[in-house]
């Protein structure tokens, strides 16, 4: 696994806009991005922002081409140490194609991003053997005051955290904004569950994103799951899942997808994040959609309401390290190798 150089103060960060962007009628978003902007720039890092990033038509900061040249001259500019994709949203999967994968290959870079630039992340890590960061989009820093995971995920970029505990307090229900950079409605505790309700200690090769994400790229030649699965098949694979918007019967059925594509036939262990959405015909909770899923058939350990997950906050992690997870009591650590 190639691991990037980390962010040293004064870095410059690119900031792609892959997917979605700030709508500029959109004044609450606006002011979001703008305090963004001031927040990265008072951690200490010069910015070079997306020509898009303050456009955006139906979902989209500009066409798949432009989106797609944006990242690949943000990994040609040599005064460009890291990347944060700028937001999240639906169609970042249409870039793929225009992606320079070699370029990426010659001049590794950290990659960060949120939900969305999932379809990003998981085929540089498992296509090409590089670590990116799942955890926060640029936009996240819009808030004031900033949460203590982005300030996990800030120490992370610099490669001073490697250990991260579960956070005290959820989001359950999104709060309307008013002005736009309101911090999160923390309302709910945070409870790390287990299907079998015992303590669950694992350590392997972690890799992961949002769910609804990583269903879309399953089987096509942007899934390099086989040949990392093959290549780190003695560390074992722990997964982790954000599932953004699937229903509980989508869930079942994505997964059933996932085995019959060998995803988990080295898995030490499966972590979902609380579902952002808890759509189902049947009357599953998260629990029995899980227990009803391939998974049962599986004898691993499955974590699931962990704090990797749209009802923020979320824990950041390096895609293809090997990690050491402990969930105890609702409680759980994250601990990071560079192996």
């Amino acid at each position: 696994m190639k691991y990037p150089n980390f962010l040293k103060e004064n870095d410059t960060l690119g900031i792609p806009a892959p997917s979605s962007a700030a709508d500029s009628l959109d004044e609450k978003k606006k002011n979001k991005y703008n305090h963004a902007i001031q927040e990265w720039q008072r951690q200490g890092y010069r910015l070079i922002l997306s020509d898009h990033l303050f456009q955006c038509e139906k979902g989209r900061s500009a066409s798949a081409k432009e989106r797609a040249e944006e990242i690949n001259n943000m990994f040609q500019n040599k005064d460009i140490q890291g990347i944060i994709c700028a937001s999240g949203g639906d169609f970042l999967i249409e870039i793929l194609p225009f992606i320079d994968f070699q370029q990426i290959q010659k001049k590794p870079k950290w990659i960060a991003g949120f939900s969305d630039p999932t379809g990003l992340l998981y085929p540089i890590t498992t296509k090409y053997d590089i670590a990116t960061i799942y955890g926060n989009n640029f936009s996240s820093l819009g808030m004031n005051p900033i949460h203590q995971s982005q300030k996990d995920f800030l120490e992370l970029l610099k490669g001073k955290q490697i250990e991260f505990n579960s956070y005290d307090l959820y989001e359950n229900e999104y709060q309307e904004k008013v002005t736009g950079i309101e911090g999160y409605h923390l309302t709910e505790k945070v409870y790390w569950e287990t299907l079998d309700q015992k303590e669950v200690k694992l350590k392997g090769r972690i890799i992961g994103g949002c769910f609804d994400i990583i269903a879309e790229l399953a089987g096509t030649k942007y899934d390099g799951i086989d040949q990392f699965n093959q290549k780190y098949q003695k560390d074992g694979i722990i997964w982790y899942f954000d599932n953004c918007e699937l229903s509980m019967e989508e869930t079942i059925r994505v997964l059933w997808k996932m085995k019959e594509l060998g995803y988990f036939q080295f898995a030490k262990g499966i972590i979902f994040g609380r579902f952002g959405v808890e759509k189902t015909f049947y009357d599953y909770t998260v629990k029995t959609c899980l227990e009803d899923s391939v998974l049962k058939d599986l004898s691993i350990p499955v974590i699931y309401n962990a704090d990797i997950s749209h009802k923020s906050p979320c824990i950041p992690i390096i895609n293809g390290c090997i990690a050491e997870i402990h969930c105890k009591n609702g409680k759980a650590s994250m601990k990071y190798s560079l192996e």
